[in-house]
This record gives C-alpha cells, structure tokens and sequence, in this order.
C-alpha cells in the first residue's frame, strides 16, 4: 500500500471518534490511450486553450473557473469561495448511519477508494472500526467532499483494510421506465428449464482468472507493427442472425456447447435438464406400457372378430349379384 499514492487526507468521523484517514485509489485504468494524428502526415492534433476575448493561447495558471447563467453570463467562482462554503464534510468522512449491505443498490455504486490510517494514532481507532464492521456485518454511509462537491460514501472491510465506494445520490439514478419488453411477452416452463441448465453449466468463475482480451489483441497489433510484420488477423467469427427464430433450439445448443466447453460430453442429449427428464422417462414409459396394453387385449379383439364372422357367414344370405370379373377368376 506504500507505493499508493494518496489523493486527499482528513478524518473519518465516527460519533466523537476522530480517525486520521489517507484516501487513496482503490482501482487503476489499463486501457490503452491513443493519441490523434494528422492521416496525411501522422503530426499529432494538440488541443489548445484560446480566450475567446482576446483570441489569444492562454496558460493553466490564467484559467479560472465561473458559471454560466441560463442569459450567458459568466459568473466567476474562485477556490476561495468554494473553501469558504460552510461545508463540516470538507476534509471529514462522516458516517451517518450503519445499515445491512443489500440495502445498497448496486446502480448506486462509483469509485472505490481505500482508507489507510494517518499514523501510529489512528491504528487504534481505525481497528476499532474495521472489526465493528466486520462483526455488526453492516456497511457504514457516510458523507464526504471531494474534488469541488459532496457525496456519498460506503465504506466496507476488504481484507484487513476498510474501502470506501463513492455513491451515487438517489436522485442520480434515472428510473427504468420503457425500458423493459411488453408485458404480454410470456416465457413457458421448459424455456426456465433450459435456462437454468445453462446457468448451471456455464457454473461460477474466478474474477482473477478473467483478463480483457480485447486489450491484449491491441498490445499484439501494436507491438507487430512497430516490428514492422504483419498485423495479427481476426479469427473468422461464425455467423449468426440477429433475430433468434427458436428460442428452445438456441437454449438447447448453448447447452450443448458450454458442457462442451467444460470437457463435459456435448455428444450426449446434454441439453435436457433434469425436470425434462423426468417428463421424457413419464412419456416413454407410457409409450411403452400402451403397445404392452394393446398385445394383450388382441387376442380377444381377434376372437371376437373370428367369431362375430362366423356367426355372420352361416346366417347371411347368399349374395344377390356377383361380380363377372371376379367368378371367372375364381
């Protein structure tokens, strides 16, 4: 944690208990930047800062801040004013409340942050809280300034270490509405079925075994073309439509090629779950047990017919015209 380097110092404020804080980046950015060039000539595209008044360059010590009126006035605001604003969370993380971690929605959730202890003297106070946490299994809210505004905060146990995640205000989040399908929209008890037997399948992962794979496609481009070879191909995606047309077929292949993928045998009626099964073994044995039904009755379905054709030949009347073709065949 010593090669971290810490963004803002002050204090987490729990009731009369002062604990000396260093707040420093819980996460790092590994994407790749890219620079803007001219395509003619690859001379880079620089941004410039230029007073509209004065049509002039101008530096990053003349720049200032103001805000602009909804008539376009400018209206100037220094770092004074905004460190004048009676603001008790200034350089204070203050905890105003301890509540369940499933109350938090995760839509909420921002930047995380860990909290390291400012000195021998906050030890002390800083374990105190860390093991309440851990014990009480709650979550501490709290509220803290930072970079020109207040905001919410989370903080939680990570380890041996208390992290904090910045969150969003409720009126932040934007409410969900037309954003889900047409409520007539239904879902049968064998498309659960397949569903769930894909989640089964493709089962839990490891976070840490994950890497952006995207990223390294782009360190290989990089590196072949500052060699001068050949720029790695794509492999050639099979292609699939935008629409599914059977939803079960689809449910059922994506099945078979997730136990695939695990070693398991996708040869097999793998993409039957177990409550298909059971349905499949019920009309098997039903199938089964109806021609072992229909055996036995045809012994006296034939004894019934030789009988009732017996009965009918002695006492029918001979027949009143015979076909010509027919008696001379006989």
């Amino acid at each position: 944690m010593s090669d971290v380097r810490s963004i803002w110092n002050g204090a987490i404020s729990f009731g009369l208990v002062s604990i000396p804080i260093k707040l420093m980046n819980a996460t790092e950015n590994h994407s790749i930047s890219f620079r803007q060039i001219h395509t003619e000539d690859g001379g880079r595209i620089r941004y410039r800062k230029v007073c509209e008044a004065e049509d002039r360059e101008v530096t990053s010590s003349e720049i200032g801040k103001a805000y602009e009126d909804a008539d376009g006035t400018m209206i100037p605001i220094t770092d004074e004013d905004l460190a004048s604003l009676p603001l008790p969370t200034a350089r204070t993380i203050e905890i105003v409340a301890f509540v369940p971690a499933d109350r938090i929605d995760p839509l909420q959730m921002d930047t995380a942050y860990y909290l390291s202890a400012n000195g021998v003297p906050a030890a002390k106070p800083y374990t105190l809280l860390r093991e309440a946490l851990k014990r009480s299994q709650k979550v501490a809210i709290a509220k803290f300034a930072l970079r020109g505004r207040e905001r919410l905060g989370m903080l939680r146990v990570v380890d041996d270490v208390i992290a904090m995640h910045g969150l969003l205000w409720p009126d932040e989040i934007r409410a969900p509405e037309d954003v889900a399908p047409d409520a007539g929209v239904t879902v049968r008890d064998k498309e659960l079925d397949l569903a769930d037997a894909l989640m089964d399948t493709l089962g839990e992962v490891d976070l840490a075994e994950l890497h952006d794979d995207y990223r390294e496609a782009v360190e290989e481009l990089i590196a072949a073309k500052a060699s001068g070879e050949a720029a790695p191909s794509a492999p050639s995606a099979e292609k699939s439509g935008g629409k599914v047309i059977d939803l079960m077929s689809a449910l059922e292949n994506s099945v078979r090629q997730a136990r695939g993928a695990r070693g398991e045998d996708a040869g097999s009626d793998g993409a039957q779950v177990k409550p298909l099964r059971k349905r499949a073994a019920k009309k098997t044995a039903a199938s089964a047990a109806k021609p072992a039904s229909t055996k036995k009755k045809t012994p006296t379905k034939k004894a019934t017919t030789k009988s009732a054709a017996s009965k009918k030949s002695s006492d029918a009347p001979p027949p009143k015209k015979t076909s010509p073709r027919k008696t001379a065949s006989a």
